[in-house]
């Protein structure tokens, strides 16, 4: 494999052995991440590093070890967003890392129902809305919003420190203000005055162990809501949108798949929200809720 009088080797040798290690253990898409990493190493895109492969590109000893650690890493079930340091979220590119979570398909729908919402609310007004996005982690629904509703004034919440270093480096470059504190005491000068809040809080219940590997590298101060139903960090979510949230603005929430009946309940206790309306994922789960707010007075 190795050609002694230059000491390189293949990227094709190097990607089948890779993706030999990462069939064995039992990483979904061995291949696709094996380009992935090899991409990550030589600052080129997928479809390039495909193409070398075919042209029988050699690598030099350090891209050698490079791609070979990273695979080993990525064998550990080490996420691939990890190791590359970016994912892909909508229209956005976000930096992400060790102590953040990783957002999922699924919130990308999320993302869009509050856009959708924000667009709607700039239509009618013709003012430039208000959004606020609690639990941000690493800023990925904010940043969506930022990008694609321009105009928009977007305000991002989150309680870890950790996590808030990842979203200030996805938030600052768009504009977002990024507020470090706890989603239930948040953005008190914003009271009646948010057109959208969006989350995807934590809610996952108490002693669940996420099924795919790679989850369970997760910070779980980003998964586990809180109690057996895992909803004491939705219950604070719901709350302080209906602080912040004008009459008519809207709520999106994302929860878990057990949860649908538990936020429109909690949504519909005190008269704060109507037009209540459970909405599925790509898989056909109930995944989030989207509410308005009405015009009832919070107690106090």
């Amino acid at each position: 494999m190795t050609d002694r009088q230059t000491d390189t080797v293949t990227l094709e040798s190097l990607l089948r052995s890779s993706t030999e290690l990462l069939t064995a253990a039992g990483v979904d898409s061995p291949r696709a991440d094996a380009e992935l990493l090899a991409a990550h190493v030589l600052g080129a895109s997928r479809g390039e590093v495909a193409a070398w492969a075919i042209a029988g590109r050699r690598l030099d000893p350090l891209q050698s070890v490079d791609l070979r650690r990273l695979s080993i890493s990525r064998a550990t079930r080490t996420p691939l967003q990890y190791l590359t340091g970016t994912t892909t979220f909508r229209t956005v590119e976000l930096q992400v890392g060790h102590g953040v979570f990783l957002p999922r398909p699924e919130t990308e729908l999320v993302a869009g129902a509050a856009i959708d919402a924000a667009r709607a609310a700039q239509s009618r007004t013709e003012v430039d809305p208000l959004v606020v996005d609690l639990c941000t982690g690493s800023g990925a629904i904010a940043a969506a919003v930022a990008t694609e509703v321009p105009g928009a004034t977007v305000h991002a919440v989150e309680a870890d420190p950790e996590a808030a270093w990842w979203a200030a480096a996805n938030l600052e470059p768009r504009g977002v203000a990024l507020h470090v504190g706890d989603a239930a005491t948040a953005l008190p000068d914003l009271d009646g005055r948010a057109d959208v809040v969006v989350s995807n809080p934590p809610y996952v219940p108490d002693g669940r162990i996420p099924a795919q590997a790679e989850a369970r590298r997760d910070p779980g101060l980003a998964l586990y809501g809180g109690g057996a139903d895992g909803m004491r960090v939705p219950t604070v979510v719901a709350a302080t949108a209906a602080r912040l949230l004008r009459p008519g603005g809207t709520l999106v929430m994302e929860h878990d798949d057990t949860q649908g009946e538990l936020v429109a309940a909690l949504l519909r206790r005190d008269g704060l929200f109507n037009g209540i309306r459970t909405q599925e994922d790509l898989n056909g789960r109930p995944r989030y809720t989207i509410a308005a707010r009405t015009d009832g007075t919070m107690a106090r």
